[in-house]
């Protein structure tokens, strides 16, 4: 189980079942003290990072020697002020360098990553029921 806790103003510390946790915040525009990446910014990341996990391990199966690889992620939302604003698209581009890189190794690595091994893509692909319950602790 995952879980996130309130760490003052609009902060909030994830602690994933790795035991590694990590903080998130809002913008002090938005009424946070910017000490992590957004919630939003957390899933575009888990985007990025789901995908090239799946990436550098096909390549290295196929002998490819990557030797510069970054994912950069776009992304557009809802009209400002109008809310919700879920992402509405998003393109999730692989830069990938090395010597002698397989243009059709690269393609078919993000292509597997995409349509086979990436859970993440995958659940947002899926639109999973979210259910969203409560409770009062007595402090």
């Amino acid at each position: 189980m995952l879980k996130v806790n309130w760490k003052g103003g609009m902060a909030f510390e994830a602690a994933p079942p790795s035991g590694v946790v990590f903080v998130m915040d809002a913008t002090p525009e938005a009424g946070g003290a910017g000490h992590g990446p957004s919630p939003l910014e957390t899933l575009c990341a888990s985007v990025a990072a789901c995908s090239a996990m799946d990436v550098i391990s096909i390549l290295q199966k196929k002998k490819q020697v990557v030797t510069s690889y970054r994912i950069e992620v776009e992304w557009t939302r809802g009209p400002e002020g109008q809310w919700p604003r879920p992402i509405r698209s998003m393109v999730v581009r692989h830069v990938v360098s090395g010597e002698g890189l397989d243009p059709a190794a690269v393609a078919r690595s993000v292509e597997l990553s995409d349509t086979k091994y990436c859970s993440v893509i995958s659940t947002l692909r899926e639109s999973p029921a979210i259910v969203s319950e409560w409770r009062i602790e007595e402090p």
